[in-house]
């Protein structure tokens, strides 16, 4: 699943691609997909429901794309908001495609045309001749249509912890404390920090030196300050190198992120640890897996 890094690196890529761009038109085969929510009459039953998001959409510029933990919004005119989240193998693209023996092809060679990118089942056509379409090969991905002061004040947003890149110190040595759990967990908590999930709690605990099935409790202070600083450094170089591209994951560009190359533990199971040697041990904590090196992460 797509976590903060790769989030950020959609997000300003798109930037550069699509913001002040007007959808003229949209397309889907799922339409299972997409959400109307407050303020558009509650829950409407297919197809009427994509019929009116379709009328709600056209015609509206995007005028800000911004990230809320792993959430993607496109602010719209209107007062609208456009949600994606991508959830397990979705990722939005950008560029041109024609249908073909009922299927998307790209007119764009290159990396659009790898298999991965070739799940498309929600395109949104542009004022620029261009398209900004959704593969999900899992088909999971979250879209949902709001009134822009209705998003932020939903229950959804307000559960949300503050972003891992924006919490200080003192908050995030605080919001721990107060939480019960092996600290891997607590870490994937989007209601206590917002944007860390599987990949990057792997990551951020090896480079801390702290065994993801430790207490939180049992943590000191100075442990809690390394998981900080280790947290702030691994997200950062993950969005200057794009995100991981180990699975589904893309630039908007069809293009794989360069982090997946300078992982240390996370699906590196019996492989030797870059510090001492010893080799990557995999457990299962909660229905994920949690990616370790015994000797440099104690109990």
């Amino acid at each position: 699943m797509p976590e903060l890094p790769e989030v950020e690196t959609t997000i300003r890529n798109l930037k550069t691609k699509v913001l002040n761009r007007t959808f003229v038109d949209i397309w889907t085969d799922f339409p299972k997909m997409i959400r109307l929510r407050q303020g558009f009459g509650g829950q409407v039953k297919l197809p009427k429901k994509f019929e009116q998001f379709k009328k709600e959409i056209k015609g509206k510029k995007i005028q800000r794309i911004r990230r809320v933990g792993k959430n993607i919004i496109f602010d719209l005119s209107g007062n609208l908001s456009l949600l994606i989240h991508q959830k397990l193998t979705g990722h939005l693209l950008y560029g041109i495609w024609e249908r073909e023996e009922g299927s998307w092809k790209s007119k764009i060679i290159g990396p659009l045309e790898e298999p991965v990118n070739r799940y498309i089942h929600l395109i949104f056509y542009l004022d620029n001749d261009k398209m900004l379409a959704l593969s999900d090969l899992r088909k999971f991905a979250k879209v949902e249509l709001w009134n822009k002061n209705e998003l932020e004040n939903s229950k959804e947003f307000k559960n949300l912890g503050p972003d891992a890149l924006e919490i200080s110190l003192k908050e995030f040595k605080e919001r721990l404390k107060k939480k019960k759990g092996k600290i891997k967990q607590i870490l994937m908590d989007q209601n206590v920090i917002a944007g860390i999930g599987n990949i990057y709690s792997d990551e951020i605990l090896f480079e801390a030196k702290i065994h993801p099935f430790k207490k939180t409790a049992k943590l000191k202070d100075k442990e809690l300050e390394g998981i900080y600083q280790a947290s702030q450094k691994i997200l950062k170089k993950a969005i200057e190198l794009q995100g991981s591209s180990i699975s589904d994951y893309r630039l908007p560009s069809g293009e794989k992120g360069e982090f997946g190359r300078v992982l240390k533990v996370y699906r590196k199971e019996e492989e030797s640890c870059s510090r001492c040697g010893t080799k990557i041990k995999r457990l299962k904590l909660g229905g994920r897996s949690a990616h370790f090196c015994p000797n440099c992460q104690t109990l």
